[in-house]
């Protein structure tokens, strides 16, 4: 799907700043966006920079991004209050494809809940919803979803303790069938996600993280392989992940430098 999306942009005021946890704030904006779950914006701080943010909240009025503070931009976004003016380009991108009266499984991990979250509203009740992080404070959303939701933390503070992989793993081993399975988050974590339906022969999408730059895939700086993430992504399914020799191993950073993927997250955090 070509994006055409107008490339100026659109000035917003924060129109109401919500703390979900000591790590995460969301930004509500009072506009009628287009979106497909899925696809992102770029968020401008004016003086500051440009970064890619998904959709988290989406209604025909308003939309909300949710973001994790960690670096100096997203340190910045999260202490800007009502009344704010930030500027968004986009919705950029191709979304999850959906198919609501099917089996699906939704593994979200930490800060992975924010792109999945518009999804899940629009899938069935037949949903398994598996959300793991590192403990409680990444958690994203406890209370927001009516569907059955498994919770893990990393250090045993909510939930089972362990991965998204062992509870995925439990319910297709008890006899669960699963139509497609879709996920988001750490890439080692897609990866083990993307490696245990391939095992059991079932559909997966997953959401990818790369340096973007443009937004609709000129610069080249979010390239996975011969994939563009920002354009061809950022969902890819299992029949594009097979052939993504970069996927779980190597990112570009700002410069254009090819790192280990673990160094990549590593630039990203500062």
């Amino acid at each position: 799907m070509e994006n055409i999306t107008d490339q100026r942009h659109i000035m917003l005021r924060v129109e109401e700043k919500r703390r979900e946890s000591p790590a995460f704030a969301t930004l509500f904006f009072d506009y009628c966006l287009a979106f497909k779950p899925g696809q992102f914006i770029m968020v401008w701080i004016p003086g500051m920079d440009e970064k890619p943010y998904t959709i988290s909240y989406h209604s025909k009025t308003r939309f909300a991004i949710t973001i994790e503070a960690k670096g100096l931009f997203s340190r910045k976004a999260v202490s800007l209050d009502k009344g704010a003016l930030v500027g968004i380009r986009g919705p950029f991108g191709n979304g999850f494809d959906i198919y609501p009266d099917s089996s699906a499984a939704v593994i979200a991990g930490g800060c992975g809940m924010a792109p999945l979250a518009t999804l899940v509203e629009k899938l069935g009740k037949n949903t398994v919803f598996i959300h793991g992080a590192r403990s409680k404070d990444y958690i994203l959303y406890p209370d927001r979803f009516d569907i059955q939701r498994q919770f893990c933390t990393d250090d045993g503070s909510f939930g089972y303790k362990g991965f998204v992989t062992d509870l995925l793993k439990q319910q297709i081993e008890s006899g669960r069938q699963f139509d497609h399975v879709y996920a988001c988050g750490p890439e080692i974590m897609m990866a083990a996600v993307f490696d245990l339906c391939e095992e059991h022969h079932i559909p997966c999408q997953v959401s990818l993280e790369r340096y973007m730059r443009c937004g609709f895939g000129v610069c080249g700086a979010c390239v996975c392989g011969s994939q563009i993430v920002c354009k061809d992504g950022p969902v890819f399914n299992s029949t594009a992940l097979r052939d993504m020799v970069d996927f779980n191993k190597k990112a570009l950073l700002k410069s254009g430098k090819e790192v280990d993927l673990s160094l990549y997250f590593s630039w990203r955090c500062q």
